[in-house]
């Protein structure tokens, strides 16, 4: 290459002193016409191809991010049930129980005062809402033995403190019904 531009600088009177022959550009143009109809652009598909697998890959990890985090709470929790099928039966035989403790709860007909049956019903929520970290250590330690015996201890307290409740809103619940009959005994 030096050679070339040393030739050049040498020569440069040469160069610069002469006109191209006539019809040189329009050679030129020609051939610049007939190359670039010749030989069309190749366009290459594989940046194409890589934006798209790449978004495709994104689109997949942020939709299993999602899932793990945000639309699955089984994901983050565990049940006792999960653990062996001897505590599968503790749980649903407690589950049951609470269950019926609570139809029970709600159909005592003493609540002079919403504002009592909301308390109430807010109260058994928090005791829920302890149970729920308790599975979600569970998750974390399967085979912890102290956490499966605060879960089930968990259960019975709560069925203690519904049977408490139960027997406290029965016998309000009675009082109130030899109140009213008296009431109506001393009106006739």
């Amino acid at each position: 290459m030096n050679n070339i531009e040393k030739l050049i600088r040498e020569n440069r009177d040469h160069f610069e002193s002469f006109e191209p022959s006539d019809g040189h550009f329009e050679r030129f143009t020609a051939k610049l016409e007939a190359r670039s109809v010749a030989a069309p652009k190749k366009v290459s598909v594989l940046p194409y191809l890589l934006r798209a697998a790449t978004v495709a890959i994104l689109v997949t990890l942020s939709s299993l991010w999602a899932w793990e985090h945000v639309l699955s709470p089984k994901s983050k929790m565990m049940t006792l049930g999960e653990v062996s099928p001897e505590y599968r039966e503790v749980e649903q035989y407690y589950v049951r129980q609470v269950n019926l403790m609570e139809d029970e709860i709600l159909t005592i007909d003493i609540y002079n005062d919403p504002r009592q049956k909301d308390m109430l019903l807010q109260e058994l929520e928090n005791m829920d809402s302890m149970y729920e970290e308790l599975k979600k250590d569970l998750k974390t330690n399967p085979n912890d033995e102290r956490i499966i015996n605060a879960m089930i201890e968990h259960y019975q307290a709560k069925v203690d403190v519904m049977n408490y409740i139960i027997s406290q809103l029965k016998e309000v619940n009675s009082e109130n019904q030899i109140n009213n009959e008296n009431y109506e005994t001393v009106r006739l």
